[in-house]
């Protein structure tokens, strides 16, 4: 049965093949693509777009002015922090052994996505894990183990290359230097015990 969002997000737009579910919490300036389904209970932020063919579990949280692009599907236990992108046709998993045979729906894991992080195109994000704010996940890769805050992850396993700034750009580091800076935006950041940490903004 399709289903416009309820009174209470007038502003969202929903495209007519889309089916929502009721209750649903859908944000000011949200837009629903085409051949979407947000199931019953999922939230869904403010100036956010679920791309064509989308899906969203019940118990699904998105943020504020989250991208996610065309064929991915959110499954329980998928928590998505504020401007976060996913990239077309990326894959969540929620349990780490299915079997079509065993109901595992109460061993669902939790994976959570932080702040400003980016999931490239037909990567694949294994349950449980958590991506740090600022990561970049490279398209095509799987992701098996928590991913740290800026940290740029490539391949199968996904393992890491570098480091990104806020503004989705690699940082550059000088020889022998714990200081890097964005290309972009001039701010600088500091690697110290495997971790970046933001020195100035701009």
């Amino acid at each position: 049965m399709r289903s416009q969002p309820q009174a209470s997000a007038p502003e969202a737009a929903v495209h007519p093949t889309a089916v929502i579910d009721h209750p649903v919490s859908l944000g000011r300036g949200t837009k629903i693509w085409h051949f979407c389904h947000i199931c019953a209970g999922a939230t869904i932020g403010d100036d956010c777009a679920i791309g064509q063919n989308g899906y969203v579990a019940g118990s699904v949280i998105v943020g504020n002015r989250c991208r996610i692009q065309n064929n991915v599907s959110l499954y329980d236990g998928v928590i998505l922090d504020q401007d976060v992108f996913v990239g077309p046709s990326a894959v969540f998993t929620n349990v780490t052994n299915p079997r079509a045979a065993i109901d595992r729906r109460s061993e669902f894991r939790q994976t959570r996505v932080e702040c400003g992080a980016t999931i490239g195109a037909n990567a694949t994000i294994v349950a449980g894990v958590t991506l740090g704010q600022y990561c970049f996940i490279g398209a095509g890769a799987v992701v098996v183990d928590n991913v740290a805050a800026h940290a740029l992850v490539v391949g199968v396993p996904a393992v890491p290359i570098g480091w990104m700034s806020r503004a989705g750009h690699r940082l550059v580091f000088e020889q022998h230097s714990e200081i890097g800076a964005c290309p972009l935006t001039g701010e600088h950041y500091r690697l110290f015990n495997g971790a970046v940490q933001l020195l100035s903004a701009v």
